[in-house]
């Protein structure tokens, strides 16, 4: 990925991941959409993700979701375990995430994401 390229981890059917991808669409950008559910980030990603969005795992997980209940997840875990976590199930992933270069940001609210352009 070049420092200039775009990529939106969108989920089609979320509201938000929508939005956000019109927000691109509207400001003329070229991006990359990658559907993170039929394509999931690696663990590698997920750590480089981390590092771009400089925020606690726990905070751009679906902390809130029945899924993150279900798998014995909490806040307090490792980070590693949350990522791990994410790996096996990518919908315990927040969205959208809008990824330039080195910093990335979570779409909450899609606005949010006007920062990196």
């Amino acid at each position: 990925m070049s420092a200039a390229e775009i990529v939106l981890l969108h989920n089609p059917r979320c509201s938000k991941s929508r939005q956000a991808k019109e927000i691109l669409e509207q400001a003329g950008l070229n991006y990359v959409e990658r559907k993170y559910l039929d394509e999931p980030l690696s663990k590698k990603e997920l750590m480089e993700l981390k590092t771009k969005l400089g925020r606690p795992v726990h905070e751009w997980m679906r902390s809130k979701d029945a899924g993150f209940k279900e798998a014995g997840l909490s806040a307090e875990l490792a980070e590693g375990k949350l990522i791990d976590a994410m790996v096996q199930q990518p919908a315990l992933m927040e969205r959208p995430i809008v990824i330039r270069g080195e910093k990335a940001v979570v779409g909450r609210p899609p606005e949010d994401i006007k920062a990196l352009l």
